[in-house]
């Protein structure tokens, strides 16, 4: 019998708080902390990016992403503070951040050099398309050569088709050893949300709540479980 991929006891779903209200956050982490493997708080969202009492009270493993309104998130400030929330996030103990590869150079290399033990996430997006397969791949082996704990690339899916080249990434890292969280954005991507963990993959996303997510074809953790469940029969 095929196991669903929480029972081989990893990382599986990961749920983004998306508040913009520190009150409301911490209140959507208790609802999401018995469903959740991992949480995801969206500091770009927050009006106030205060993240000591996130910190404090958590209970499951946390990313920090602080997320560029260019690559889907709500940040619009000064790069130099967008990293200082960041660094904050490490000396706080974080156990992932999340940071754009298309970051400025200098500011990218200083937070993965100073992670401490922090894991550093680099991610990729395009909400346009899906790269070509050798784009990816040589994406990939980009993020990993920059020291990359967990590669992330989420792309739009124009086609069914798009699936599978996303889905090809994941054995081809798990030969090196390397971490990766791949999958396609939008209506036509979402079998490669639901898949990519069964092949490998770190985890998927998931809301907690339908109306309540952060890009596009993102499935609530309920419709996750449930089709998992039935894959796994």
């Amino acid at each position: 019998m095929r196991r669903s991929p929480k029972s081989e006891g990893q990382t599986k779903i990961c749920i983004p708080i998306v508040e913009t209200d520190a009150k409301k956050a911490i209140g959507a982490i208790e609802k999401a902390t018995p469903v959740a493997d991992l949480i995801e708080l969206r500091a770009d969202y927050l009006k106030e990016p205060d993240l000591s009492p996130f910190m404090q009270r958590r209970k499951k493993r946390f990313i920090i992403t602080n997320r560029r309104k260019d690559e889907g998130g709500r940040y619009r400030g000064d790069e130099q503070e967008r990293f200082r929330v960041l660094k904050e996030a490490v000396l706080l103990g974080a156990e992932y951040v999340d940071v754009e590869i298309r970051s400025e150079k200098s500011l990218l290399r200083d937070l993965i050099v100073n992670k401490m033990e922090t894991k550093m996430i680099l991610s990729f997006h395009d909400f346009q398309k899906t790269p070509s397969q050798k784009e990816l791949q040589g994406l990939c082996n980009h993020m990993s050569r920059l020291g990359a704990d967990v590669i992330k690339i989420a792309v739009f899916a124009k086609s069914l088709e798009d699936n599978l080249h996303i889905l090809s990434l994941i054995p081809l890292a798990r030969k090196r050893n390397q971490e990766i969280v791949a999958f396609c954005m939008g209506e036509k991507g979402k079998m490669s949300r639901i898949f990519s963990p069964i092949m490998g993959a770190a985890w998927t996303y998931a809301s907690l709540i339908r109306g309540n997510t952060c890009a596009p074809g993102q499935l609530t953790v309920k419709e996750i479980k449930e089709i998992w469940e039935r894959v796994g029969r």
